[in-house]
Formats: structure tokens, sequence, C-alpha cells
């Protein structure tokens, strides 16, 4: 049988243009959708398909980063933009 191949959280992050650390995040936070995990040796491996990824890419730009600089704090305040 032909079996679909399968990428790692490294690989799916690398070609979604983001680190493992944000992807594995993101999963955890559940604010993309991850393949259902195998657990083999006592792990949890997720298996991304290129679906998977595509799926993840077009959720991207909709997520929120939630980081906040000091300048975004300080316009939030006063009502600026930040620049």
């Amino acid at each position: 049988m032909f079996q679909m191949s399968s990428l790692s959280m490294r690989q799916a992050a690398k070609k979604l243009g983001l680190s493992v650390a944000a992807l594995s995040r993101y999963v955890a936070a559940k604010k993309v959708p991850a393949p259902e995990p195998e657990r083999i040796g006592g792990l949890l491996i997720y298996a991304w398909s290129d679906e998977d990824i595509e799926r993840v890419r077009k959720i991207l730009p909709k997520i929120a980063n939630g980081r906040k600089t000091k300048h975004k704090k300080k316009a939030k305040k006063t009502g600026k933009k930040s620049e």
C-alpha cells in the first residue's frame, strides 16, 4: 500500500516558517489543529501531512501573537497608535 508521507514537528515548523517552539506552543494552546498524536515509546509524536500543514497555513494569519511591546502598551493607555 502507498503510505502518505508524514513530517515531524520540526519539518512542519520549517515549512510553515515558524520555530519548533512556536508551533508547539500554538498546538498546546489549541490555536492550531494538530494531527492525532501517536504514542511511540512513551512519547507523543505528531505526524504532519501536507494537508495538515496547509490547514495551519490558512489559520496562521488569524492568530494574535499575544506579545505586547512597551510601545504598544503605552499607546493603548494613551489611545495613540504605535509606529
